[in-house]
């Protein structure tokens, strides 16, 4: 073989050496760049859903402040007074007065005004008598989300106009336009609207993800075409194809760069960036106090979780919560919560025996046994006795095997620890959980404290849920509680255990543990022998 035919072989033999583990390369940068677009439209309708139910709730508190102010009729001094609503709240176009049976007699601008269409009508929760409705108005294309909240009896009533553009996350995770094509229903199947480019919605090959509200319903789905992922991505495989027929010396530069930009890469990853945090510490718990409303006595607290970043910036858990759901890493954040606890707050609960310590666990905490062994492993070596610790399952999820979640509540209770279920009243199957699961507390959702001495439906729920508990021996406490009044009604009402802003935020554990020690101090020898006084509370302002 001639030396330039030797040469040719070898340069050939070199460009396949190297393009062995290019072509490697670029079938995993195939795979990255999918799990992004994949990732990426997850997101999207997980912030979708968070939007959309903060709008509802913001809207629903306006039209309750304007109805606690007697806003019921077309006088002027009720117009300004809902001009001025309007301006508060961003996500509102329009609020107006309407009649029993849902026609709009004026708006904060008087009369006349555009001709609507109601499309759809149902109530925007189970046991609400709040409507979530579809207006067509004017020649305005598509339809306008109106949520109205009808009068007492045949009175007026108010309602709310929110485009349906506020419904929907209009910008990606990068900080970019969402190109995705986006589909929002009611919990009936009224479309709501859809927005995005017209060919993310064809049929094809298509990221597609979809997610329904727990609170209220909600329906999103979310779709992108692979190719405009692909093209968003052009510049990594441009790299592959540059690295493919260069020598094997590039091949090794490239890698060596690749290598420098990964953890760029991870940091912006935000399940990874969990996963750091949680290797770092940064998770830790936060203790909102449960209080007697009888006595003013503490009873104990509940953990909630908050992310503290090394800048020392407070996240919130509704920012991490859902991927931690969605990822399987909720399973390992709530094990390293239980644990800082216990090196926090042991000492303090062990010397108290009266206190309890409760902890939110989701669905995934029910699909095996797991769960009972870290309790049995992290509470059997702490000062903290596992008949002092209470574990709540959310209402606001559904639990997909009763018959297995029943078995590990089961085993949790023979290790001594109570089970309560969170957000009772605002999911579909609180009775049923109740009956089912043999539960030992309920702790009744915001919702309905907040109705209290206003909602007679409210009352009268919560009056069964009380007779229901005390019936089957459960414990009630009230979520939420924001006003003295509330405490009030709800003693009258027979309630006896309550938290929320009335008695204390959340409190980092240092104010926590402060806050025990000086309304539950450790007794000396000589009181606990008879002293003939007992010093004030400072929350004994709340007993009867």
């Amino acid at each position: 073989m001639s030396p330039k035919r030797k040469k040719l072989v070898a340069i050939v033999a070199g460009v396949l050496l190297a393009g062995s583990p290019v072509a490697a390369f670029n079938l995993w940068l195939n795979g990255l760049v999918e799990r992004q677009g994949q990732e990426e439209v997850d997101l999207s309708v997980q912030r979708t859903i968070a939007l959309a139910e903060s709008r509802i709730i913001r809207v629903m508190a306006t039209l309750d402040g304007l109805a606690e102010r007697g806003v019921d009729s077309c006088r002027p001094v009720n117009l300004e007074a809902m001009r001025q609503a309007t301006f508060a709240t961003i996500s509102v176009k329009e609020i107006s007065i309407v009649a029993a049976d849902g026609r709009t007699l004026c708006t904060e601008f008087g009369a006349p005004f555009d001709q609507r269409k109601l499309v759809s009508s149902e109530k925007v929760a189970e046991g609400s008598n709040v409507l979530l409705e579809l207006l067509q108005v004017g020649e305005r294309p598509g339809n306008m989300v109106r949520i109205r909240r009808p009068g007492l009896g045949s009175a007026n009533g108010l309602a709310a106009l929110i485009p349906f553009e506020l419904f929907v996350a209009q910008v990606s995770t990068q900080g970019g336009p969402l190109s995705a094509y986006a589909r929002v229903a009611t919990r009936q199947g009224a479309v709501i609207g859809e927005s995005g480019p017209p060919e993310a919605k064809s049929s094809g090959d298509h990221l597609v993800a979809s997610l329904t509200s727990p609170r209220y319903g909600l329906n999103v789905t979310m779709s992108l075409p692979r190719a405009s992922v692909v093209a968003d991505q052009l510049d990594l495989r441009m790299v592959g194809l540059v690295i493919t027929v260069a020598i094997a010396a590039v091949l090794i530069g490239f890698l060596a760069a690749f290598g420098f930009l990964l953890p760029k890469r991870e940091r912006d990853n935000p399940i990874a960036e969990i996963e750091r945090a949680l290797q770092a510490g940064e998770f830790i718990p936060y203790y909102q106090p449960i209080v007697d409303i009888r006595s003013g006595r503490l009873r104990g607290a509940e953990v909630l979780v908050r992310w503290r970043k090394p800048d020392g910036t407070i996240v919130p858990p509704a920012s991490f919560i859902p991927l931690a759901e969605s990822s399987g890493l909720i399973i390992d954040l709530t094990r390293a919560l239980m644990r800082r606890v216990c090196a926090e707050a042991g000492a303090t609960f062990g010397c108290r025996q009266h206190l309890k310590i409760g902890f939110n666990l989701t669905a995934r905490h029910f699909s095996d046994e797991e769960i009972v062994g870290d309790v049995r492993a992290i509470f059997g070596r702490s000062p903290i006795r596992l008949s002092q610790v209470v574990l709540e399952v959310t209402e606001r999820q559904p639990l997909d095997n009763l018959t297995e979640t029943r078995r590990v509540v089961a085993a949790l209770q023979g290790l001594g620890v109570q089970i309560a279920i969170d957000d009772v009243g605002t999911g579909h199957s609180g009775l049923s959980y109740m009956l089912k699961l043999g539960v030992d507390i309920i702790k009744i959702d915001k919702m309905f404290v907040d109705s209290i001495g206003t909602d007679r439906n409210s009352n009268t729920i919560i009056e069964t849920l009380i007779d229901l508990a005390q019936n089957m021996r459960m414990e009630v406490i009230a979520e939420g509680v924001e006003h003295f009044e509330q405490v009030v009604h709800l003693r009258e009402l027979g309630i006896r255990a309550a938290q929320g802003y009335v008695f204390s935020p959340p409190l980092p554990g240092s104010a926590f543990l402060q806050l025990v020690e000086a309304i539950d101090p450790l007794k000396t020898p000589v009181e606990s022998a008879g002293a003939a006084e007992q010093p004030e509370l400072p929350l004994s302002r709340f007993a009867s």
